[in-house]
């Protein structure tokens, strides 16, 4: 069965830092691209940050440049969204996403998606 699982979501205050995990079963993540993308209350899914197959990252969301970084362990078959100087603008359900397509692609591109894990944003 494949299977992305996003973890590492929770409750942070203004200013600090959390760090998601995607980590895939079934299938090998090296030949695909990962996305984040995140779903706040009332809006439409957003892209936030992808990491190509070889390694490239793309911000999908202006907001985050400087503050978010994505990065990726084949060997581990993970994915990491690191997330720092965390606005209350950035609670949301976040949600990784493979793409066989092996680039960062528009959300309509990718093939697997996780659950999501919720991150809140608050003092």
């Amino acid at each position: 069965q494949l299977q992305l699982v996003e973890s590492g979501g929770g409750l942070v205050q203004p200013g600090g830092s959390l760090r998601l995990s995607c980590a895939a079963s079934g299938f090998t993540l090296d030949y695909y691209a990962i996305g984040w993308f995140r779903q706040a209350p009332g809006k439409e899914r957003e892209g936030v940050i992808c990491i190509d197959s070889s390694g490239g990252s793309t911000n999908y969301a202006d907001s985050v440049k400087g503050r978010f970084t994505i990065s990726r362990d084949n060997a581990k078959n993970t994915v990491w969204l690191q997330m720092n100087s965390l606005k209350p603008e950035d609670t949301a359900v976040y949600y990784c996403a493979a793409s066989d397509l092996r680039l960062c692609v528009s959300s309509e591109g990718y093939d697997y998606w996780g659950q999501g894990t919720q991150v809140t944003v608050s003092s």
